[in-house]
């Protein structure tokens, strides 16, 4: 039988009817509530969802049991689940006229495609009247949570792409270290080199939702035009450049094809946690589950490329939104004040959900920093001095843009079209899509 890859399912918000397994998702108790969203002794409950591994999980528990000792007045009652279907749970959800009070939005596509659909408080008058104090976060960092004039998402810290390597293997083959200037023919000769000397992987294979996005901006491109009605890269040899890179990777056995990628359970199953592999390419803020999962050396540094300054941006980790259909948002943008200003906050979670926004914090911090926190915080200030703007043109569609060319990708790597249809069948699709 010819093998098939997995479909993507990435599907718009409201059009969503999914049924999801008892086991996706944890909830710290049942909710108690009353119709009005009290529970019977008289508190507010706020039902609080967010996507990560088990160790973000345990901090955000610790995290709410501190915000609810400040505040007696309110019970949160969590929900989580690893980032993969995250979304569709929440579609689901919304479709149901049912998100949670308090949920972890992402930038980009999905903060556009809630925001679209109106279904997003503003967290405007709880900014400007002090309810959520931001005094001081730059006007940068809060432009990321913002759609025209609303503010639908507060940061919950700053984050970077970066490459993760490990230290020792990297050293096997006479690389004593990665200043950030390097090059995709070094990373490739690298990653060949460890390989051959070791037997095992030279690195993981490319996630293409984000690193195809850096790729062309690396070469002066975007993913999306300005109004984000069409692909913002007219040549197609660019992502079949990219898919060749990869392919290539793959077929040498230099890198892992989607059957051993589709067996990675989580952050802390990953290849170079287990010296399987020395390049992972993924957000900063997971460095923290990277170490806390692995007896390896890791370090840091930029992503490769002749121009990775211009490739290279920085983001919100992720952002903190209150649904609009929620009957206690002023409650809700309390618990996001406590997060973005009580330093307790990032001594549980360190770096997790990226470097503090608020500067205060991140100079009361600096003393105290585990050796985690440290390099993110120092990767982070390269990256801001090595950088350029965040592209934010994301259309409503975004999401389902990447999804068609996370399926082509697999399409790619099994063979099943060359580099060249590939970037082919990816503009078709993109631009169905983008023409609805």
């Amino acid at each position: 039988m010819r093998w098939k890859p997995k479909v993507m399912k990435t599907m718009a918000l409201g059009l969503v009817l999914t049924t999801f397994l008892a086991g996706c998702s944890s909830s710290a108790g049942s909710s108690s509530a009353s119709k009005d969203g009290k529970t019977k002794d008289g508190k507010v409950e706020l039902r609080m969802t967010w996507w990560g591994s088990q160790s973000r999980h345990d901090q955000t528990q610790e995290i709410i049991k501190k915000f609810e000792e400040e505040n007696p007045d309110i019970k949160i009652t969590s929900e989580f689940t690893g980032f993969d279907g995250y979304f569709e749970k929440m579609a689901a959800q919304a479709a149901g006229n049912n998100l949670p009070d308090i949920m972890q939005q992402n930038f980009g596509e999905y903060l556009n495609q809630y925001a679209d659909k109106n279904l997003l408080a503003d967290l405007s008058e709880y900014v400007e009247d002090g309810t959520i104090n931001v005094d001081g976060v730059s006007d940068i960092i809060m432009d990321s949570g913002k759609q025209g004039d609303k503010i639908l998402g507060i940061p919950t810290g700053t984050n970077a792409l970066t490459a993760f390597y490990n230290v020792d293997m990297l050293k096997e083959v006479g690389v004593e270290n990665l200043d950030g200037n390097w090059s995709w023919d070094e990373y490739v000769d690298i990653a060949t080199k460890v390989h051959e000397k070791t037997g095992e992987f030279g690195t993981r294979l490319m996630e293409p939702k984000n690193l195809f996005e850096y790729y062309l901006r690396e070469k002066g491109q975007k993913l999306f035009n300005e109004d984000g009605t069409a692909l913002g890269y007219k040549d197609d040899k660019l992502l079949s450049d990219y898919f060749e890179l990869n392919k290539k990777m793959v077929d040498a056995g230099v890198a892992p094809g989607y059957d051993t990628i589709q067996q990675i359970k989580g952050v802390e199953d990953e290849l170079i946690v287990h010296g399987k592999a020395p390049f992972d390419f993924r957000w900063s803020n997971q460095a923290t589950a990277l170490d806390s999962a692995s007896e390896q050396e890791l370090a840091m540094t930029l992503l490769p490329g002749d121009n990775n300054r211009e490739g290279m941006f920085l983001k919100p980790a992720m952002l903190w939104s209150v649904s609009e259909n929620s009957k206690h948002k002023e409650e809700a943008a309390r618990f996001i004040d406590f997060f973005t200003n009580n330093i307790e906050v990032y001594e549980i979670g360190g770096s997790d959900r990226g470097v503090p926004i608020k500067e205060e914090i991140r100079n009361e911090m600096a003393s105290t920093l585990s050796d985690t926190d440290k390099k993110v915080f120092d990767y982070i200030e390269m990256v801001t001095d090595n950088s350029s703007p965040i592209d934010s043109n994301y259309p409503q569609q975004a999401s389902e843009v990447l999804g068609a060319l996370q399926e082509v990708d697999e399409l790619v790597m099994y063979g099943q079209l060359s580099p060249k249809d590939g970037a082919k069948e990816f503009r078709k699709k993109a631009e169905s899509i983008l023409g609805r």
